[in-house]
């Protein structure tokens, strides 16, 4: 049988657990000449700024939630997650906060800094050849050591923990028109429109994906869970090779439509970012806005759009070679 949809009272009571442990990260309006040359003079576009999240992204509630919850024997033997970078630095935060040891698991070719940020927080490292055998280890670490596997995008808890970001931009910037969130594995998006349509119900619901990784949109087409084949796209945090039921669950039921962004778009939208908000974000954190100035632009101009700005974790080399190839 399905799982039940998330309701008001468990997200309030999600935000009550994590509240002390987190950040509740501001919203601000987007002002400025160049936006405006884009949107016209009657968009408002409220940015939530979740790149000033403790961890340097959303992944920390999901993970948090998780760890928040295991019991004395569970912690004793700590968590295991797998990750392309910010769940994994997450994670390992969370586990340090919570007295427990983590071990990582993070993909070949990975942000070197984000590498170095798991270290930091204490998490022990192990490097995989691919996505595939990343998990496989990662099960195998779950099964042999009795850890706990923390998942960067499925499961109840996850999507609760996403769910308290939109419980706060909901009360931060009430009255949106829109909001505009990205997806990877879709826990983000699942939990934060779940909680957007409880709370403001009126507020449309856009999904982003890259265009060389695009689960979501394979799965709402197939009517199930879904793979990419072979996902490319220079958002490394939204190259989740497929979907899951509960985060699909989620979504279909939640999110009015979905937009894809090239490599490109995204680029041009972390050059304006940086340009006009002085925010240095990663790829990632830039595809709601790359939608917003793309392929959603003439539906939502003259409206009250949230962005979430999802988080950041990059170095200053990649951050610099995206806006100079931009």
């Amino acid at each position: 049988m399905a799982e039940p949809a998330l309701t008001a009272s468990e997200i309030e009571e999600t935000r009550a657990r994590l509240d002390g442990h987190i950040a509740e990260t501001p919203v601000h309006r987007w002002r400025g000449p160049d936006l405006e040359a884009i949107m016209g003079d009657r968009t408002q576009v409220i940015l939530k700024l979740e790149l000033f999240q403790l961890a340097g992204s959303f992944k920390l509630r999901g993970a948090l939630n998780n760890i928040m919850q295991l019991s004395p024997d569970e912690l004793a033997r700590g968590v295991t997650a797998v990750s392309s970078g910010n769940h994994a630095v997450a994670t390992s935060y969370a586990a340090r906060l919570m007295g427990t040891p983590a071990k990582v698991v993070m993909m070949r070719g990975a942000n070197p800094f984000r590498m170095a940020q798991c270290r930091k927080h204490g998490a022990e490292l192990i490097v995989a050849d691919n996505v595939t055998q990343a998990f496989e280890i990662a099960n195998e670490i779950r099964d042999k050591e009795g850890r706990y596997f923390v998942h960067p995008f499925e499961g109840r808890r996850t999507a609760l923990g996403s769910a308290t970001l939109g419980l706060e931009f909901c009360r931060q910037a009430p009255g949106l028109d829109a909001v505009i969130i990205a997806i990877g594995g879709g826990g983000l998006c699942g939990g934060m429109s779940a909680a957007t349509k409880i709370f403001s119900p009126g507020t449309r619901v856009y999904g982003v994906e890259p265009e060389g990784s695009d689960a979501m949109h394979r799965s709402f087409a197939a009517g199930a869970v879904a793979s990419t084949v072979s996902p490319s796209t220079i958002a490394d945090s939204l190259n989740a090779p497929y979907s899951a039921t509960f985060t699909l669950g989620l979504c279909r039921d939640n999110v009015d439509a979905l937009a894809k962004v090239s490599d490109g778009e995204m680029r041009s939208a972390m050059r304006l970012l940086f340009e006009e908000m002085k925010l240095a974000v990663e790829p990632a954190a830039a595809a709601a806005t790359a939608a917003l100035l793309g392929p959603l632009r003439e539906e939502l101009e003259g409206k009250r759009v949230g962005i979430l700005v999802c988080g950041t974790n990059t170095d200053i080399d990649t951050l610099a070679a995206h806006l100079h190839e931009s």
